[in-house]
């Protein structure tokens, strides 16, 4: 029984600090996120936050992991309706403006080219199998999975936390949402769709 609880207790403070983490990493980034605030808000410690994830990078590896893997599980993606898809995700920015800060930190500190993440391959497999099939059933139109797939993406983040232009949030009126989301998937839609 002992046993049990003390998993239990650890894995609700790994839990802890990763929330934490994430929330420190979005705001400050990789170099300047600090583990003093970390431990701070997880109620916790720098033994234990070492302990589960070794260092700071073994963190932010650990959170930036779990948020990529969180997006393809919440907006998974649906090749006939990118259009669809790039709405979902405009969505998912708003709910958690985090996700997208972490991937901007990991661009700009990490790899300031190329792939965002060393295995993209795992992580976009299932995408580019689905657009791939899409196209050859003739619904998509031609063009490399991968450049299809960005394409959508960053027209999905047009008004993303990280936007050049604008940076929406959930606080805005409904309305202005919506409209946004119609012209995100009218454009989606005209750009990779076989009409």
């Amino acid at each position: 029984m002992r046993d049990k609880q003390l998993t239990a207790r650890g894995m609700a403070t790994r839990a802890r600090i990763m929330d934490a983490a994430t929330a420190e990493f979005a705001e400050h980034g990789i170099a300047g996120a600090r583990i003093e605030r970390i431990v701070n808000t997880a109620q916790t410690n720098k033994a234990q936050l070492y302990a589960y994830f070794g260092n700071k990078d073994g963190l932010f590896d650990a959170i930036f992991g779990a948020s990529l893997e969180r997006i393809v599980e919440v907006v998974p993606i649906d090749a006939p309706d990118l259009a669809d898809w790039a709405v979902r995700l405009y969505d998912e920015y708003l709910r958690r403006p985090d996700l997208i800060r972490l991937a901007t930190w990991a661009r700009l500190e990490r790899r300031p080219s190329g792939h965002l993440v060393a295995d993209a391959d795992r992580l976009d497999d299932v995408k580019l199998r689905a657009i791939a099939e899409a196209q050859a059933a003739g619904r998509l139109r031609p063009g490399a999975p991968f450049d299809v797939m960005a394409l959508v993406i960053g027209m999905s983040m047009a008004w993303s936390p990280v936007s050049n232009v604008y940076a929406a949030t959930a606080d805005e009126p409904d309305e202005v949402h919506t409209a946004r989301r119609e012209l995100l998937r009218e454009c989606v839609h005209r750009a990779v769709t076989i009409h």
